[in-house]
């Protein structure tokens, strides 16, 4: 049996679980396929993929040009860019690992820190042979909007009451008396991104949220304030946010996800001086690396034993 690792960017895979037990040929893909149709001619001799969350995409046209393909298994309980449906319907049985959220919260306010505190600016300066080189923003006191108050969310808004911030809330789901609950003020989504001065963004990417963040929440925020997006890049128009740092209309944006990932190497994000940009590492640590990849071997051994695997949520 064949198996591939795919984007494995770090090469750590095969170091942090026992894939030897599975007595199988095992290759490792460490970068991002090009396009679908490369995809697909690197991938059509597999039995088995496993699947570093959504980095590569699986919809129906790539799964059908999968012959040879019996098992999916991606990290994590869930992947919006497998076609789970279709994947059934092409006999390719679909599974996922374990997963905890702690990581994304712990980048988010790394990110947050990062933009109040100029640190890439003054880290740079100092390895420049500089010295200090702006002023820094201070959290305590500031007002802190998380747009999407759920699990990672929650945990965003809680460390913030430490720092001394006054939180407040929305999304279309959230009731005044759940972000009570919370601990967290519930405010209409004008008011969420008017009043704030960080605005963080945790949100599920679907139709109705795509977008999310355009030109009007934009023009709603104040200059002095952030932008911060941990949880998927379409929620925010990237075209939109551009301008908005470019003209300076609002301070700063704090980024770990984009429209295309990789991004770009001459996407106006990696320049632009106002905005702090890290590669899509709110899930990679090394604890949450252990367990995707030993639950993945676990899939594997369980599927070749025809025994039950982890479903996808």
């Amino acid at each position: 049996m064949r198996i591939a690792i795919l984007d494995d960017y770090q090469g750590v895979a095969l170091s942090l679980a026992d894939w030897d037990s599975l007595n199988s040929d095992i290759d490792i893909f460490h970068n991002a396929f090009a396009d679908e149709e490369a995809a697909v001619a690197a991938l059509s001799a597999y039995d088995v993929v496993e699947a570093m969350r959504e980095r590569t995409p699986f919809p129906a046209s790539t799964l059908n040009a999968l012959h040879d393909l019996k098992l999916l298994v991606t990290t994590g309980p869930v992947n919006a860019a497998i076609d789970a449906d279709a994947a059934r319907q092409a006999g390719i049985s679909v599974c996922g690992t374990g997963y905890f959220s702690s990581p994304a919260m712990e980048l988010t306010w790394a990110l947050i820190l990062s933009a109040a505190r100029l640190v890439p600016q003054e880290v740079d300066s100092v390895r420049r042979g500089g010295w200090q080189v702006g002023l820094g923003t201070g959290l305590r006191g500031a007002t802190l909007g998380v747009l999407g108050l759920g699990r990672i969310g929650s945990q965003v808004a809680e460390i913030g009451r430490a720092f001394g911030m006054q939180t407040i809330a929305w999304s279309r789901n959230l009731t005044p008396a759940d972000a009570q609950a919370k601990g967290t003020e519930y405010v209409s989504q004008e008011e969420l991104f008017a009043r704030s001065d960080v605005v963080s963004i945790h949100l599920v990417l679907s139709e109705l949220n795509r977008g999310i963040v355009g030109e009007r929440e934009l023009g709603l925020m104040k200059p002095t304030a952030t932008l911060v997006n941990t949880s998927r890049g379409p929620l925010v128009d990237e075209a939109a946010l551009i301008r908005a740092l470019s003209e300076h209309r609002i301070a700063s944006a704090a980024l770990d996800v984009f429209e295309q990932e990789p991004l770009p190497p001459d996407h106006a994000l990696r320049s632009l001086p106002n905005a702090v940009v890290t590669p899509h590492i709110g899930f990679v640590t090394r604890d949450l690396y252990e367990v995707f990849y030993r639950d993945a071997v676990e899939d594997i051994a369980a599927w070749m034993a025809d025994a039950p695997v982890r479903s996808l949520t």
